[in-house]
């Protein structure tokens, strides 16, 4: 039993963690035995009060996105040495677990799971029934069509799991100090935190909240609102149950997909939590508008058995001996949800040296691994591989109250759905985020959510299957799209970029602040480049485009997801460097449409009289003028490859400039067309996509970016030296282009490569190509097949591809088409 210290111990620290649950204890435990002296845990009742205490405890090696695998991989292996290491019992039990799938679809789900598995070091099998059986032999076996089996998996009991944690945090000299409440928190212009207490205040250098479903408090106390809403999780614990006791080893752990619900052996009983649907489910609304009560500490729910009734009867059909068995035990506690389930890991952008651990619906899996990961990721300066779905800034102004909860109430409903490629979920949308044509196209077209917007996907035209219909294979949405590709290939599509993240950068240290931030050189007054941002180890931390529209003011333009992601990162590079600038974020001001095709220039032409030909609005320009007498800065770039121009905006002319185009293109043949439309087309130029080909896992020069990295200017910028050696040592593997052999089934992203029976690399976006009428992919494979025409095989959804390394581009850029006309030579498109 823990002895609390209700004492400060110090007036300073390095970093105080506030909260004492496990994903706190967990990082108290990593950071000390790191060597990092100074670190201090303040918990305000006891360790394991909150949500910890009265988890069920699953761990399993499974999930869909690929690094958070490492995560739950990296906890299992700690939680198998705790014991060792600590001498706190840890509760471990590892029965191994199956995922249950009763439907062909689902089989589908779990086919599109393995291509994913080969390439990661944990084990994972699809059964058979037979199997499953033999695994589980009190399953009704009517249902069951196959199994997705981890061995390895199993539950821990969550109090020993922290209290072990906590001797090793305190081993390694970090203090754990309870109950201790932070009071409020000061952030200091020098960047140091002052954390008061009742029993005085802690100077730190950072601060890192995990406090649970009491983050939103934290967070309010500096201006923040974290989107974050406790969910009423119930699971029940059954008396002993005759056929249990009788075998002869622990059964897994069971999810039934379709029955929503986990099973598993408790001593010689069984324990069983469902996950509700949307309507049914419960959220603590009232902590979200008055905060959570005083002293709510180690309290549960009210449990609601009729709530969960329809979940029991399903539970009975798949495990009969259920039936018979006597509730013990019913827990109904708060768990913490966000938007999207996912938690939020990391620094926080707005504010210096605040970082979050919060919004784990699955903590007991996640503790470990996140304890690491952040761990290094304080010490190091950057993170140790790429998690930007956990990133906190993934959420901004737009996520409001009404939203979290619906998307909580959705994404606790929709815990066991199937998981599709290209996956759209409606809850809570639109946000307010929306551009200045939604209204306008919203009709006409399938919509993409992309960090608060609204994006078209694909449009519609007559007779064609509206609406999001989901599919592991091609659906829908596949000869739309391959319409709107003819479109920009043949005459001139407009396309709503209005999402990009987009900022102003000027002062009298602009220049010197990007040439040290991008690896690339500073564009030229007038002049527009794709710029990357490295980590200290040399990966590729974004990717943005640069242009100086007037002497040390810059435009910098990123996607969607990373507009937050990127500007934390700019804005602490201005601190630690001391650099005069000012940074204004213009995304929410600004709109941005996109024009491109043969005939993008004729038709842009007739709404300005600036010159826009090709002598005097060269490829990779940007400049101010005004279409049809609306203001615009145009920058001459198409991430469709082709001849194009994206046109920056006020927002409030969007609609206006639209028009404009559309009616100043009818004789050309004008169209819409969506972002899976210009996917196919980018990477029929060999475009690489930021998140894809290249992440914080990649360096730019094993992802074919060297032409945008300039190891050779004066400038000493971030990630220079260590690319250095890497390129001096030589590469181990690289990004090769491929074509697929493939019938109803494209790449998309994550397959496994095979050769000669080994799963070699994998796979990092694909799609089909309406050019050459066949699949096309990037794959990370070794140094050694990734010579062109070197044969290769594709894993999709249970079947090996036949595939080649080709040469890349399959379709030449227009500008590079145009150079090689001028020179009298055949482009090839």
């Amino acid at each position: 039993k823990e002895n609390p210290s209700p004492s400060l111990g110090k007036d300073r620290a390095d970093t105080v963690i506030i909260g004492g649950g496990c994903i706190g204890v967990s990082l108290a435990y990593h950071l000390a035995k790191a060597g990092l002296q100074d670190v201090i845990l303040l918990e305000k009742s006891e360790l394991t009060a909150g949500s910890t205490w009265h988890a069920a405890g699953l761990t399993t090696y499974f999930h869909p996105g690929i690094n958070l695998k490492k995560i739950h991989a990296y906890s299992i292996k700690l939680y198998e040495k705790l014991e060792e290491e600590t001498g706190q019992a840890v509760g471990f039990h590892q029965p191994g677990s199956i995922r249950i799938a009763s439907t062909p679809t689902r089989v589908d789900e779990f086919k599109y799971q393995m291509t994913r598995a080969g390439w990661h070091p944990t084990e994972q099998y699809l059964i058979t029934p037979e199997k499953v059986q033999e695994l589980f032999p009190l399953l009704n076996m009517d249902k069951v069509l196959a199994g997705l089996y981890n061995p390895g998996d199993g539950h821990i009991d969550p109090y020993s799991l922290t209290m072990a944690l906590a001797a090793g945090a305190r081993k390694y000299g970090a203090q754990l100090r309870y109950p201790v409440q932070a009071t409020n928190l000061n952030c200091r212009s020098d960047g140091m935190w002052e954390v008061e207490t009742p029993l005085g205040v802690i100077q730190a250098k950072r601060i890192v909240n995990t406090a649970g479903f009491w983050a939103r408090e934290i967070g309010k106390m500096i201006g923040l609102q974290h989107p974050l809403i406790p969910v009423h999780h119930q699971y029940i614990v059954t008396s002993t149950v005759p056929e249990v006791k009788a075998l002869k080893r622990e059964l897994p752990v069971i999810r039934d997909l379709e029955g929503s619900f986990y099973l598993r052996q408790e001593r010689d009983g069984l324990l069983f939590g469902p996950y509700e649907s949307e309507d049914k489910m419960k959220l603590q609304d009232s902590w979200v508008t008055n905060g959570v009560p005083p002293g709510f500490g180690k309290e549960l729910f009210e449990s609601d058995l009729d709530r969960i009734m329809e979940y029991i009867e399903a539970a009975m059909e798949m495990v009969p001996v259920l039936k018979e068995a006597d509730i013990i035990n019913t827990i109904a506690g708060p768990i913490t949800y966000s938007p999207d389930i996912l938690p939020m890991v990391g620094p926080h952008q707005g504010v210096r040296n605040y970082w979050v651990a919060i919004g784990f619906g699955y903590g007991i899996i996640h503790a470990g691994g996140i304890g690491k990961y952040l761990s290094d990721w304080i010490l190091e300066g950057e993170p140790p591989f790429d998690l930007i779905e956990l990133d906190p800034n993934r959420y901004g102004k737009w996520t409001t109250t009404e939203y979290t909860a619906a998307k909580a109430r959705e994404s606790y409903g929709f815990n066991n759905i199937v998981i599709y490629p290209k996956e759209e979920r409606f809850a809570g949308r639109p946000t307010e985020r929306t551009s200045g044509l939604y209204d306008l196209l919203k009709s006409k077209c399938s919509m993409g959510f992309h960090a608060g917007w609204e994006q078209p996907h694909w449009f519609y035209k007559p007779g064609d299957e509206t609406g999001y219909k989901p599919s592991f294979r091609r659906t829908n949405w596949f000869d739309p799209v391959g319409r709107e590709y003819k479109q920009v290939m043949e005459k001139v599509g407009v396309i709503d970029l209005s999402p990009f993240g987009k900022f102003k950068v000027k002062g009298t240290d602009s220049v010197k602040l990007l040439d040290h931030l991008f690896a690339n050189v500073v564009p030229k007054v007038g002049s527009t480049n794709i710029s990357h941002m490295l980590t200290p180890r040399g990966k590729v931390y974004a990717e943005l485009t640069v242009s100086q529209l007037y002497p040390g003011e810059f435009m910098l333009v990123t996607g969607s997801g990373s507009e937050l992601h990127d500007l934390r990162w700019i804005e602490e590079e201005v601190v630690r460097g001391g650099y005069k600038v000012e940074i204004e974020n213009m995304t929410d001001e600004m709109g941005v449409l996109g024009v491109a095709g043969p005939y993008a220039r004729q038709v842009l032409q007739k709404l300005t009289a600036e010159d826009l030909s090709d002598g005097s609005f060269k490829f990779l320009q940007s400049r101010h003028l005004k279409l049809s007498d609306i203001d615009v800065t145009a920058i001459r770039i198409s991430y469709t490859g082709e001849l194009g121009w994206e046109l920056y905006h006020r927002k409030e002319d969007s609609v206006a400039l639209y028009s404009a185009i559309m009616d100043a293109g009818q004789k050309e043949g004008i169209d819409n067309f969506g972002t899976y439309a210009l996917n196919a087309l980018r990477l029929e130029k060999g475009f690489r996509a930021w998140g894809a080909e290249m992440n914080c896992d990649t360096n730019p020069l094993e992802a074919g970016l060297e032409y945008f990295v300039k190891l050779n200017k004066p400038a000493n910028f971030t990630g220079k030296q260590v690319l250095k050696e890497i390129k001096e040592k030589g590469l181990k593997r690289r990004l090769v282009y491929l074509t697929l052999e493939t019938d109803d089934v494209d790449p998309e992203g994550n397959e496994s490569v095979w050769h000669n029976g080994k799963v070699i690399g994998n796979t990092t976006s694909g799609c089909f190509s309406y050019g050459a009428q066949r699949s096309l992919a990037f794959a990370y494979v070794p140094i050694e097949l990734s010579k062109v025409g070197q044969k290769l095989e594709v894993e999709l959804l249970g079947k090996n591809y036949s595939a080649a390394v080709i040469q890349e581009p399959l379709v030449l850029t227009e500008p590079t088409r145009m150079r090689l006309q001028r020179k009298g030579g055949s482009p090839k498109i």
